[in-house]
């Protein structure tokens, strides 16, 4: 069965962010990547020092079943305001999983990323449904996370 879980975007701000709020809830970042640590991909522009320490994703569990997630934007390539700054992330079981709720919930939406295998070893895609909400699912392949 899927889970749901709230993911944040920020502008430059996601550690600051994700300290303070586990200042309230406790716990600890089991996982932290920042953008210098992507391998980096042939035509890709460098990036400044400013872009690589932004935090590409974060995770801080709240509960046994939520997830707090998050991540900076970066500039020029995504458009950062208030109110598109969150996106509801759904984690699946299986493959099949992923694409039924990909093709599901993104029937007359826009896609942004297609659903797809990623270098961090998922199968993961985003999009935006027919009524504005941004989504993401992910499916972690046991055997492919376990090789990064």
């Amino acid at each position: 069965m899927a889970t749901v879980n709230a993911y944040l975007n920020f502008d430059g701000q996601c550690e600051e962010a994700f300290n303070f709020y586990r200042s309230v809830f406790g716990g600890d970042f089991p996982m932290v990547s920042k953008f210098g640590d992507m391998t980096p991909e042939e035509g890709m522009a460098p990036m400044s020092e400013e872009l690589k320490n932004r935090v590409m994703h974060i995770t801080l569990p709240i509960s046994e079943e939520t997830i707090l997630m998050g991540s900076d934007t970066m500039p020029g390539i995504h458009d950062h305001k208030v109110g598109n700054n969150i996106s509801l992330s759904i984690n699946t079981e299986s493959r099949e999983e992923a694409e039924k709720i990909f093709n599901g919930l993104s029937a007359g939406g826009k896609v942004t990323m297609p659903l797809e295998d990623t270098f961090w070893g998922a199968y993961f895609g985003m999009w935006t449904d027919k009524f504005g909400i941004y989504w993401m699912v992910n499916y972690d392949d046991p055997a492919k996370v376990q090789a990064h």
